[in-house]
C-alpha cells in the first residue's frame, strides 16, 4: 500500500552543490526537499501546476532537517517523501535522505499550507479535489522531533541586507531557501571547519518582497552549539525564525 504513497527521487552531489568541505550544502538539500514535495504532489494530482489553475499554491510553514551526515561530492543519494497527516489548513510532509545503498543519512519534517494567490488566505485542504490528498496519508517512520517553538530575544542586529533579484521566486516573494542561506552566512567559516550542522529548523511567519530590508538577530543558547535567529523586515515585522544545532 505504501509503495504508491511514498515518492523516491534520485540525485548526485554535484561539485557546484557542495561547500568548501566537499559536502552538500544545506541550501541545496533544502531545494531538493522542496522539489521532491512538488514532484510527489504533482504525480498524485495536487501539485502546483494543477493548483495554479484555481489560483491556489502551496506555501512552506515549518521545516526541520536533521542529518547525521551530508552526501559527499559526486555521491549519489535519494530522497523519499510522504504525507504524514492532513488537517483542514495544514499538512505534515516527511522525508528520508538515503545514501546510495539505501541507508539513512538523515530525515526532515515539514508543514505546508495551501493559499489563494490573490487573497493570500488559506484554503481548506479537505475541500480541494474532494480531499483526495488524504488518500496518500502514510504511516512511515520519521525518527526525528517535530519542529519546535523558536524564541529569539536578541535586540542587537547581527547583519542586514536588502532583498534583491536572486532572492525572489516564482511567487514574487523571497524564496524559502534563500532565508536559510542568508542565516548560515551569519556564522564564520571557522565554525564550519570545526563543526557541522546537525539540525536546522525554520518557522516562516510572513512574506518578504523585492526591496525589503531584512535584519538578522542572533542569540546563542546556554548550550553553545545552539543558535537561534530571527529575521525582521523593514525594522519591525518578524519574517521567520530559525534554530541551528551544531556538532
Amino acid at each position: 500500500m505504501n509503495n504508491n504513497k511514498i515518492g523516491s527521487y534520485h540525485f548526485v552531489a554535484e561539485p557546484f552543490h557542495v561547500d568548501f568541505t566537499g559536502r552538500l550544502t544545506l541550501g541545496v538539500l533544502g531545494n531538493h526537499l522542496l522539489n521532491c514535495a512538488g514532484f510527489h504532489a504533482e504525480e498524485r494530482g495536487f501539485g502546483m501546476a494543477t493548483l495554479n489553475e484555481e489560483d491556489y499554491t502551496w506555501v512552506l510553514s515549518r521545516l526541520a532537517v536533521e542529518m547525521e551526515e551530508m552526501p559527499r561530492q559526486y555521491e549519489p543519494f535519494s530522497i523519499e517523501t510522504w504525507v504524514e497527516n492532513v488537517y483542514r489548513l495544514f499538512t505534515d510532509r516527511n522525508y528520508a535522505i538515503l545514501d546510495k545503498d539505501g541507508h539513512p543519512l538523515g530525515y526532515a519534517r515539514s508543514v505546508w499550507a495551501m493559499i489563494n494567490m490573490n487573497t493570500r488566505r488559506p484554503i481548506d485542504l479537505l475541500s480541494v479535489n474532494n480531499g483526495s490528498i488524504t488518500d496518500y496519508i502514510c504511516e512511515h517512520p520519521c525518527p526525528i522531533g517535530k519542529p519546535s517553538r523558536i524564541k529569539v530575544h536578541a535586540e542587537e542586529e547581527a547583519d542586514s541586507l536588502q532583498a534583491k533579484y536572486s532572492d525572489i521566486d516564482i511567487n514574487g516573494h523571497v524564496n524559502s531557501i534563500r532565508y536559510i542561506e542568508h542565516i548560515l552566512d551569519l556564522f564564520p567559516l571557522d565554525l564550519y571547519r570545526k563543526k557541522r550542522i546537525h539540525r536546522f529548523e525554520m518557522a516562516y511567519v510572513a512574506e518578504c518582497y523585492y526591496g525589503d530590508t531584512l535584519s538578522f538577530f542572533c542569540q546563542q543558547e546556554a548550550d553553545e552549539d545552539i543558535r537561534n535567529v530571527e529575521i525582521r523586515k523593514n525594522g519591525e515585522e518578524t519574517v521567520c525564525r530559525a534554530k541551528i544545532e551544531f556538532r
